[in-house]
């Protein structure tokens, strides 16, 4: 391999390492869910801010993100970002309060947005035919981010309900939740340590006017021979964005009548990627699968293949979108998801829920757990029907702090048909919209709106995220998990008939000639 080629393969496996601690930042929290709702007595909306505060503070970056990007450079930005991972991490994993695991969550989510900045930085320093492959790198590290974390949480819940003397000493088994989350300081760490060997943006340096740098950057990750051609190509298109276009007139653009379609289809993935209540299973996986009835320590367990199932298809998907194309691979991605939602509601809405006598005996640790006895032998036809006589029976504290027993006792479920739905959901999810939304954003929009039109959308997706993550437990104990699933599946089906409406294929098409074929689709 040319030292070039080299060069770039490195320097873009080392900001690639940021979507990793973004998948591991993501999925380690849905282990701590149970142990911090009862440490800090948490209820369902606040539980959800919790979970949902890193949304909250992307939401913010997103609107910084590209004045500092300009101001400050990639590299210096990308630094910030894992900074604040760093911080957050140590902070969440010693959070003496509610308000301040919030705060240092939030300020976790101020470094998603590096997401995003990693795609630009290693979209100017790879090789063109070198350029899709290296970008891809950031969504694939998601994936493994994502399993890793459930891996760890599954080994510390192991060791903490381990009798080793070591485990005691460390305080492993007392505070379990508080070393999930600190996991993440070692990798934010090597992040930020690795970032110090990247070089500045060759662009970044010509925005500074800065050309001689930008050309010893070029050295390192292109052929000498083309480095002229590159400075030309750069120059030329600073020199198109640097004409008067504010934002203001740029949004004004986006949503004019000419790009109405374009507008309408960018709009409907945006959301329709969130709402189908990925991050729902993501943040709550353990939770979700309590749902179950197959215990706390096997939820976890079933946890870790989401994680394997995501980081397949995911690998799946980016392999075949230039074969298959966008429009095939977002349509029946999304009818998929629909179907497979279908088979959790199905499974979910069969289930009930009766106690035994012989289970109250078993559970004679819980507080207050012979009121039980007034429900043995009734049949609940719901998750919510069960979990409300749960809290007149023993309180909505001790309901809620041991749900998963409760669960695993009394529920009639086709546990199995239901795990399938779930992996399916999450094998649909990652081979279709989940990274192909990103490939359509970098296509349907001219070049000269870009740089408003893809963080403007990335805003919208992130708020539905929120939505989702902040939402979810409130869901679980007022709709039941069945009718949350089935919610989803509706807003799904929704953006599926808008898309086969308006969704054009862009597969092998230049920028312009997608506009063109937007703009012939206007006139139709």
């Amino acid at each position: 391999m040319d030292s070039y080629k080299k060069n770039a393969f490195t320097y873009s496996t080392i900001v690639a390492m940021g979507g990793f601690i973004f998948g591991l930042d993501a999925a380690l929290i849905s282990g701590t869910i149970k142990f911090i709702t009862i440490e800090f007595s948490l209820n369902e909306l606040e539980l959800g801010s919790v979970v949902g505060a890193p949304a909250m503070g992307v939401l913010l970056a997103l609107l910084f993100m590209g004045y500092a990007c300009n101001t400050l450079g990639r590299k210096t930005t990308l630094m910030i970002a894992a900074a604040f991972y760093l911080i957050s991490a140590i902070c969440s994993s010693l959070a003496p309060s509610y308000w301040t695991l919030i705060s240092a969550r939030f300020l976790g989510g101020l470094a998603f947005s590096s997401i995003s900045l990693a795609s630009m930085y290693i979209g100017e320093i790879a090789p063109p035919k070198w350029r899709g492959k290296l970008v891809s790198m950031t969504q694939i590290n998601i994936v493994f981010g994502l399993s890793a974390a459930y891996f760890i949480n599954y080994f510390i819940l192991g060791l903490a309900n381990s009798n080793a003397n070591w485990v005691a000493t460390l305080g492993i088994n007392e505070y379990t939740w508080r070393w999930m989350l600190a996991t993440e300081i070692i990798f934010a760490l090597l992040w930020f340590v690795l970032l110090f060997f990247i070089p500045r943006s060759p662009a970044w340096l010509l925005y500074k006017g800065r050309t001689q740098e930008a050309e010893q950057i070029l050295l390192k990750v292109t052929v000498q021979e083309k480095i002229s051609e590159k400075i030309g190509q750069m120059k030329a298109s600073l020199e198109k964005g640097n004409q008067d276009h504010t934002i203001i007139t740029q949004l004004k653009e986006i949503f004019s009548k000419p790009m109405r379609i374009t507008m309408i289809i960018a709009m409907t993935i945006a959301i329709a990627q969130q709402a189908t209540g990925i991050n729902a299973i993501v943040f709550y996986a353990p939770t979700v699968f309590e749902q179950l009835g197959i215990g706390t320590d096997a939820a976890f367990a079933q946890a870790i293949y989401i994680g394997l199932t995501s980081i397949v298809f995911t690998v799946l998907g980016l392999l075949l979108v230039d074969r298959i194309g966008r429009r095939p691979m977002i349509l029946w991605g999304m009818a998929w998801i629909v179907l497979s939602l279908g088979v959790c509601f199905y499974g979910f809405k069969m289930a009930d829920y009766t106690i035994t006598e012989q289970a109250i005996t078993e559970m004679k640790d819980i507080p207050n757990s012979e009121n039980l006895s007034a429900l043995v032998g009734i049949p609940y036809e719901s998750d919510i029907a069960f979990k409300n006589a749960l809290i007149e029976s023993i309180g909505e504290t001790e309901a809620r702090n041991h749900s998963g027993l409760l669960l695993q006792k009394a529920a009639n479920i086709n546990a199995i048909l239901i795990l399938l739905g779930i992996l399916s959901f999450i094998a649909a999810f990652h081979f279709s919209v989940g990274p192909i939304m990103w490939v359509l954003f970098s296509e349907i929009f001219p070049i000269s709106l870009r740089g408003i039109a893809i963080p403007f959308f990335t805003l919208i997706t992130s708020f539905v995220s929120y939505l989702v993550q902040k939402f979810f437990p409130w869901q679980l104990a007022t709709m039941g998990i069945s009718s949350t699933l089935l919610f989803y599946a509706i807003v799904v089906s929704i953006g599926l008939v808008i898309l086969y409406i308006y969704l054009k294929e862009t597969k092998n098409m230049t920028i312009e000639e997608v506009q063109l074929a937007l703009a012939t689709r206007r006139k139709k």
